[in-house]
């Protein structure tokens, strides 16, 4: 099994319309650890760690995945591997 850890920006109707939870509930799924928080200009912010096909399932599933969300953009970046002990929703920053 191969690790990877990434950190995701997703911007868009993405706040008020339950993401983070949606978003926590598929991470905890897929055996993913990991936070997602809000940011103040309006997007979210995720860090995800886990097995890498895992990973990418999540990333894949956002888009469609939240049915009152619409993500007009998601940038996602390799990060160095953190240890996580579950998914959690962070306080917004």
């Amino acid at each position: 099994m191969t690790e990877t850890c990434i950190h995701c920006l997703v911007s868009g109707r993405v706040q008020g319309v339950s993401f983070r939870a949606y978003t926590r509930k598929a991470a905890l799924q897929l055996g993913l650890a990991g936070w997602v928080r809000n940011l103040r200009d309006g997007r979210v912010e995720i860090k995800v760690c886990g097995d890498t096909q895992q990973v990418e399932r999540l990333v894949k599933w956002l888009p469609d995945g939240i049915p009152a969300a619409r993500i007009d953009r998601l940038t996602k970046q390799t990060i160095p591997a953190e240890q996580f002990s579950g998914f959690d929703i962070l306080a917004d920053a």
